[in-house]
């Protein structure tokens, strides 16, 4: 097999991931941990109260932000297609732009919708909220102002 050989993980055996690869990764990665951490008793406080999705489920990741078990079950997704379209430049700008959509829109229907009321199915509380925004607007600039290619190593 040569140096130019498909590695399997959608680059070829030589090549240095880029900025934007690297940074979807991570992302991807805090996605899969912030899921398992979600089905943590300890971690997740009100952990005994944990429900599939509505704003009934008190449970809350780090005593802070609300969780159901249908919303780590999205951050592991979230999670899955980070690592998985980090693989390409196109697949970790567009992971980390798309998803940064996601997250901003996910942000003002957390500002929109009722905390007590059925349509917060997810569910979301205000510290939910802020940080959906923060992950929107980070993962947008992430995806736009990471170099999609690797630094030169000049000597």
């Amino acid at each position: 097999m040569s140096a130019r050989s498909r590695t399997g993980l959608g680059r070829t055996a030589g090549t240095a991931r880029t900025p934007v690869q690297l940074t979807a990764l991570v992302v991807g990665a805090v996605f899969l941990l912030v899921a398992v951490l979600g089905f943590i008793p300890g971690i997740t406080t009100g952990y005994d109260t944990l429900q599939f999705a509505g704003h009934e489920s008190e449970a809350k990741l780090l005593g802070l932000f609300q969780v159901s078990i249908l919303h780590n079950l999205v951050h592991g997704l979230f999670g899955i297609a980070g690592l998985l379209l980090a693989r390409t430049v196109a697949g970790a700008r567009g992971f980390l732009v798309g998803g940064g959509i996601v997250y901003l829109l996910l942000w003002l229907y957390g500002l929109l919708v009722d905390h007590h009321s059925s349509a917060n199915f997810v569910p979301l509380n205000t510290a939910d909220n802020w940080l959906h925004l923060g992950l929107g607007a980070g993962m947008i600039a992430l995806g736009l102002l990471a170099p999609p290619r690797p630094r030169s190593t000049r000597t």
